[in-house]
């Protein structure tokens, strides 16, 4: 069954590039499989019907950028970058929030005794999130190291969706030893 995708949310960068992977069925693992279609549809609604939340300072745009080719070729991630590009600068002022870089965190990222090593790289899909009026979701798909900051981010009003949730529960697991 696939999840309704909120109207409006924050987008991960690796739920593009799970999307891509989408071009080459015969390399994805049965356990990945349904992420990648959840990633698809995902990353297919947001292109349809609009909703992504950024930054208006571009830091989560040229993270895509690093990750995803801007031609839009060959995967539908990088047609999300792509899509991205040419929309980001129409999208209503609301969904492009200031965010203040604090070293290498931000202002808006919650204060949080559980969330002290939580990721550099991405405190800035937190940071947005936490800044915008409706405080949008954050699409998650294969970070596993977010399962284990779930909690932390619910008690600090950050709404994670995870695309995948049985697959980075795994992940997880594995990962520490459970």
């Amino acid at each position: 069954m696939t999840k309704k995708v909120s109207p409006k949310a924050v987008v991960d960068t690796n739920v593009p590039k799970t999307a891509n992977l989408s071009n080459s069925p015969a390399l994805i693992s049965d356990d990945l499989a349904f992420c990648v279609a959840e990633c698809v549809n995902a990353v297919e609604n947001i292109i349809k019907k609009g909703g992504l939340v950024m930054d208006d300072g571009n830091d989560i745009f040229d993270e895509y950028r690093k990750q995803l080719s801007m031609s839009g070729e060959p995967g539908i991630g990088d047609k999300f970058l792509k899509w991205v590009h040419y929309h980001r600068f129409g999208f209503p002022p609301s969904d492009r929030v200031p965010i203040t870089k604090n070293g290498d965190s931000y202002d808006e990222f919650p204060n949080h005794e559980a969330l002290r090593d939580f990721d550099m790289s991405d405190r800035k899909f937190v940071a947005v999130a936490n800044r915008h009026a409706d405080n949008p979701p954050i699409l998650e798909a294969t970070d596993s190291k977010w399962w284990g900051w779930k909690e932390a981010l619910k008690e600090s009003g950050i709404s994670v969706r995870f695309l995948c949730p049985d697959y980075i529960r795994t992940k997880y697991q594995e990962k520490m030893g459970k």
